[in-house]
């Protein structure tokens, strides 16, 4: 099996956050590198779950799918009133 390609980004990072990658790296007994891919791993597959979710509620919006303002307020002046009248009885 071959192995992936791979490409090097270089980004500048605070020095705070460098020193924490280092903590975490020697910790886990793992590389530095090794951390960063991870942490980039997780942030990138958490973005695009964001951008699908966006996506996926503009085609509800655009199907129709949502709740007004004034049917929320109306629903929740009316969750007022309920609560209230239990509280009386």
């Amino acid at each position: 099996m071959a192995a992936d390609k791979t490409r090097v980004i270089t980004a500048h990072v605070p020095e705070e956050l460098a020193s924490k990658v280092d903590e975490i790296a020697a910790k886990m007994d793992r590389s530095k590198a090794w951390v960063v891919k991870q942490a980039l791993n997780q942030y990138v597959e958490e973005e695009q779950a964001k951008y699908e979710m966006t996506l996926e509620a503009i085609k509800s919006i655009d199907e129709g799918n949502f709740v007004t303002h004034e049917e929320m307020k109306t629903w929740a002046e009316n969750l007022y009133t309920t609560k209230a009248s239990k509280k009386k009885a």
